[in-house]
């Protein structure tokens, strides 16, 4: 029990030194269906089950969303616009996406999805807000 304890407490400065994140979300081209936010790390970029995620209504122009709680460390955004609800990113036959989408730092998309590198920003202890667009194609 009493190690049970102090390794609880442990636990305590990882916690004491959480941030909280802004993220707005602009380009949104109307408003239907939900904004798909998730902020991942390395070994979760592109993949469906971020540590950080939120699910906002879409709006047309811009929504934003907060994540509280988040340990500093590098990460990347990725977004996606769920028009029709089904809780994921709908692609045609050759893997294109057919919803909006968008990631930090706004990379190009021209040759598929973009890298960590391309999209990856540090939080630090800080409180910090980031803002990028969706993109159609």
């Amino acid at each position: 029990m009493k190690a049970r304890f102090f390794l609880g407490l442990l636990t305590l400065p990882s916690l004491a030194c959480a941030t909280t994140l802004g993220v707005t979300v602009t380009n949104i081209p109307d408003a239907v269906g939900t904004i798909r936010v998730a902020v991942c790390a390395e070994n979760e970029f592109l993949k469906p089950d971020c540590k950080y995620h939120a699910v906002v209504q879409a709006g047309a122009g811009q929504v934003n969303t907060t994540f509280p709680d988040v340990q500093p460390g590098v990460y990347a955004v990725q977004v996606f616009q769920d028009r029709n609800g089904n809780q994921k990113l709908d692609q045609n036959f050759f893997g294109m996406p057919k919803e909006p989408l968008g990631f930090s730092r706004n990379p190009s998309l021209h040759f598929g999805p973009p890298s960590f590198a391309d999209t990856a920003f540090s939080l630090g202890a800080q409180n910090s807000a980031i803002s990028l667009a969706l993109r159609t194609k």
